[in-house]
């Protein structure tokens, strides 16, 4: 179920709320649990049982290694656990993967499984795998009460397509939380927002994309606007997504930390990875990364360390070359960054206007390259689109065709520009406060999200282009 569908607004969300608010607090995290599960039961009512034995062995677990006696044994536990969680997501996601690639190695036919991937498998496990390494490393008690955990790995804001939630994060919320007019006013502010961004302004550049996919003859010109445009598509799409989970979570009470900071004014691709998608990037670094040794160790193995941890996580975003490659990108550029840029930014004092530009215009060029390389379905189309965006294996630079679509999306590509930069909320954020203005500013705010509700109502109901890209992880 997605949350931008007419089934969740008009029917899933408000029985849902209305239930929770009514029940006594004892027992609301039993109402989300049920509510959780009827909604991944809407994708499929076979795969809520596998959810439910990863809770259950993520439960039993924490349980034995927090009362075992001796270190190794505490170890030996925490290994089991993690790998039987480990391997259902490889079965899953990564079976036929394998199978397809050793076809091709051996030249033999081994019969590909076709297994279904369970919609937000790799989100669930990855909150499953830092519970039970906390309660290893004693950062956190285990949980004695199983539908307190179970509620943690399946709360339905972000069950299907994160933000990844840490257990630590929220452990007191479990118990106990505070719920205020306040919070679920500024809730379902970020939820419209999300929504909006998601229905409004994703959805179109999705149909750019898709009308790039479709022509035949293609320019140039018309490369890179796809190149572009879905650079800006799947940052709207997650992080509309993201504010949807987030807003959902305050309006229950719970606080999630934030997943995107405007990744788009980055001036270096460690900064990008600070503000893009950053609940998996910390969780990398502390489940990953760091046990690896991180970068306390020789320049040698630290280079290594990058490769295993980016290659990881562009294998986590789906089982294909494109996103290991992807993930390699990322490590190459990183290790570029960290060896060679770094000895030249710490003789700088002052960064002036030239220098500050060409760093934008470096993280923009590789990000939207490595976008078009994330988005292919294959490792020929991806060189295909990269060819074409430079005058190579394409017949001109523009064309009508090219121009027309490029005139009837214009609206969408500057609001997505001046969307994914801050400077539009701050801008608000400094009429809100002040004296007067601030006053209508709060008096317009619930106007306009009425009206921006009932604009992404109308795009939905008329059946619109709908799709979302992280339900493939």
């Amino acid at each position: 179920m997605l949350f931008s569908s007419i089934p969740f607004l008009y029917y899933f969300l408000p029985i849902t709320l209305l239930m929770y608010f009514i029940a006594p607090k004892k027992f609301r995290n039993t109402v989300l649990l049920l509510a959780s599960l009827i909604f991944y039961a809407w994708g499929g009512v076979r795969y809520v049982l596998l959810m439910v034995v990863s809770i259950l062995i993520g439960y039993i677990s924490g349980l034995l290694i927090e009362k075992a006696k001796t270190g190794k044994t505490r170890k030996f536990l925490m290994i089991v656990s993690v790998v039987f969680e480990l391997s259902l997501l490889i079965y899953f996601k990564y079976a036929d993967f394998f199978i397809s690639n050793f076809n091709a190695a051996t030249g033999l036919s081994v019969s590909l499984l076709n297994v279904v991937l369970p919609i937000g498998i790799s989100f669930y496990t990855f909150q499953i795998l830092s519970y039970i390494i906390d309660v290893y490393r004693k950062e956190v008690p285990a949980q004695k009460n199983v539908i307190s955990l179970a509620t943690y790995i399946a709360l339905f804001p972000q069950l299907i397509a994160g933000p990844i939630v840490r257990y630590s994060d929220i452990e007191k919320q479990l118990n106990k939380r505070t719920i205020s007019f306040d919070k679920i006013y500024e809730g379902a502010q970020r939820f419209i927002i999300g929504l909006s961004k998601k229905i409004l302004i994703a959805n179109q550049l999705g149909e750019f994309c898709n009308i790039f996919r479709d022509m035949d003859e293609k320019t140039v010109l018309f490369h890179w606007g796809y190149a572009i445009a879905f650079t800006l598509h799947i940052y709207f799409d997650f992080s509309g997504y993201s504010d949807m989970a987030i807003g959902l979570g305050k309006v229950l009470g719970f606080e999630f930390l934030e997943n995107f900071n405007y990744p788009y004014i980055s001036k270096s691709i460690t900064e990008f990875w600070r503000r893009w998608h950053m609940s998996l990037g910390t969780w990398f670094r502390d489940y990953v990364y760091i046990p690896l040794g991180g970068n306390r160790v020789s320049k040698s193995r630290h280079i290594i360390n990058i490769i295993i941890v980016w290659m990881l996580t562009g294998f986590w975003h789906g089982a294909a070359w494109n996103f290991i490659l992807w993930g390699l990108m990322f490590a190459v550029l990183l290790i570029v960054e960290k060896f060679l840029f770094a000895k030249k930014k710490s003789k700088e004092n002052k960064e002036n206007l030239c220098v500050s530009a060409f760093k934008h215009v470096y993280v923009l060029f590789f990000v939207i390259i490595s976008f078009v390389l994330f988005n292919s379905e294959t490792l020929g189309q991806a060189m295909g689109d990269i060819k074409g965006m430079f005058g190579m294996e394409v017949i001109s630079f523009s064309s009508e065709e090219t121009l027309y679509y490029l005139r009837s999306y214009l609206v969408v590509f500057i609001i997505s520009v001046i969307g994914s930069l801050p400077f539009a909320k701050s801008a608000v954020l400094k009429l809100s406060q002040s004296k007067g203005i601030g006053t209508i500013v709060e008096i317009i705010k619930p106007i306009l999200l009425v009206i921006l509700l009932l604009l992404s109502t109308a795009y939905l109901v008329d059946g619109s282009f709908n799709p979302f890209l992280y339900f493939r992880f």
